[in-house]
């Protein structure tokens, strides 16, 4: 039997040195990036998604960053075609394919081989859905969504309209759960041998790494960033949600002070982290490696597992 070929994949929590960290590998093993995060994908957000800059890419090659307008819905399954398609590509031109990000969703379609239903959406429903939000709040939502599918609810946070709204779809379209498609899914093998790394550290040195990146991205023009998106785009449906971006607007609209806007930003964005390391941790396949050390040690722990598999 032919050898499946191989991905990295590097993933891990917000500002824990994943892009520094992959580029420099892209550099010694001739590799290529996918990025793998549900917010650089769109178009004219660059500050709040941390986006890496052409300086900072050091002319590797990246995929998966910036071409999405933010007025256009993209769902997982988008996300594992396109993906699938270009490790497709990075492959026939003999380089390594890396995947990067902290997107679990994203890593999970990919390193566990899941199809997610082509599902139009019901846009009745979906007004439906709105009204019972505005008349008895998102809970409610997510109280009816974990009744159905108490397994996907485990990592979905009470304040994710999107993914709760998206359970509800689906078993609303399909008569079967989000947990029972997915296990569907998964019984065809994946084509590729994914080597999955996270990156971890001590708590409160990430913690600060996010507060001091909330005040650079502030400092670079965060707010200017979301005035010309309002202004620019006419509808934000998904991309306004993100980290930063709806802080901003809450800012903007005058519900928040400066002051109060940035301390919600960096408490988010903990939160956040937080639930990311939950989620990787969930997978006993992930090789852990300490973003405290020097780059060139992680690097060196990859090449090692990379030339085993």
């Amino acid at each position: 039997m032919a050898k499946k070929p191989k991905v990295i994949v590097i993933c891990g929590p917000t500002a824990s040195g994943k892009t520094g960290l992959s580029i420099e590998l892209a550099k010694q093993i001739n590799g290529e990036i996918i990025s793998c995060d549900s917010m650089q994908i769109y178009k004219d957000m660059n500050i709040g998604t941390a986006k890496p800059t052409k300086e900072e890419m050091q002319g590797i090659k990246h995929y998966m960053i910036d071409f999405v307008s933010p007025e256009k819905r993209y769902s997982v399954a988008d996300y594992k075609k396109d993906a699938s398609d270009l490790i497709k590509e990075v492959l026939s031109h003999k380089k390594v394919p890396i995947v990067v990000g902290g997107t679990g969703l994203y890593v999970n379609c990919l390193t566990q081989n899941i199809t997610y239903p082509n599902i139009e959406t019901d846009l009745e429903y979906r007004k439906a859905l709105e009204k019972k939000t505005e008349k008895e709040g998102l809970l409610a939502l997510y109280n009816e969504a974990q009744k159905i599918d108490p397994n996907a609810m485990k990592l979905i946070s009470p304040n994710d309209k999107k993914r709760i709204i998206r359970v509800l779809e689906i078993y609303h379209q399909t008569g079967k759960t989000k947990t029972m498609l997915e296990a569907e899914s998964k019984l065809e093998p994946s084509p590729y041998k994914y080597i999955v790394f996270a990156i971890d550290m001590d708590r409160e040195k990430l913690y600060n790494r996010i507060n001091k990146r909330v005040d650079t991205m502030i400092e670079r023009g965060l707010i200017e960033e979301v005035e010309n998106l309002v202004k620019k785009y006419k509808n934000l449906p998904t991309a306004i949600q993100g980290l930063g971006y709806k802080e901003v607007i809450s800012y903007l609209n005058g519900d928040l002070t400066k002051e109060e806007m940035i301390e919600k930003i960096k408490m988010e964005t903990r939160r956040y982290a937080k639930r990311q390391l939950t989620w990787f941790r969930k997978d006993k396949s992930i090789k852990w490696l300490d973003g405290l050390k020097p780059v060139s040690e992680n690097i060196q722990c990859i090449l090692e597992e990379y030339s085993e598999e």
